[in-house]
């Protein structure tokens, strides 16, 4: 399964690693590619939990944008 977020605060590489770990972290997370310039991330993973996703990104310090 693979989603697209979209999260709001990114500004550089550093931000960009903070979420990507944050997000590998989780148990069904099996990859995330964040983009700094479209201010999104695709995650790849099965059985993936919205809310557990929006709370990893909240825990780096930023927001998933609706």
């Amino acid at each position: 399964m693979s989603i697209t977020i979209n999260v709001e605060g990114m500004s550089c590489q550093h931000c960009v690693a903070n979420v990507k770990g944050k997000l590998v972290a989780l148990d069904t997370v099996q990859s995330a590619s964040p983009s700094l310039e479209d201010k999104n991330v695709t995650i790849e993973g099965e059985n993936l939990d919205m809310d557990a996703i929006k709370s990893a990104v909240a825990e780096a310090g930023y927001q998933v944008v609706e």
